[in-house]
């Protein structure tokens, strides 16, 4: 008949998006239904569109909108080799 699915694994992760001069930390879930799942893990389409949401409001240099949905940082260059 039809194959059975367990119950997902839901894992907490950090993902980092670098945008110009910025790190933005955007806390996802990701998805592992099953131990052979080749797709797997896997965001929901929810967290996707907010890494998109943070990517571009950061392109647009919309900084205090992208801070209400993640963590940003600006990066500082420690020092340049010429």
């Amino acid at each position: 008949m039809g194959k059975r699915f367990q119950e997902s694994n839901i894992m907490k992760k950090t993902k980092y998006l670098h945008v110009d001069g910025y790190v933005a930390e955007v806390d996802v879930e990701l998805t592992e239904s099953e131990p052979n799942d080749e797709w797997g893990p896997y965001l929901s389409l929810e967290d996707a569109l907010l890494l998109d949401d943070v990517k571009e409001l950061l392109r647009q240099n919309y900084i205090h909108e992208a801070t209400k949905k993640a963590r940003v940082f600006t990066l500082t260059p420690v020092a340049t080799s010429k």
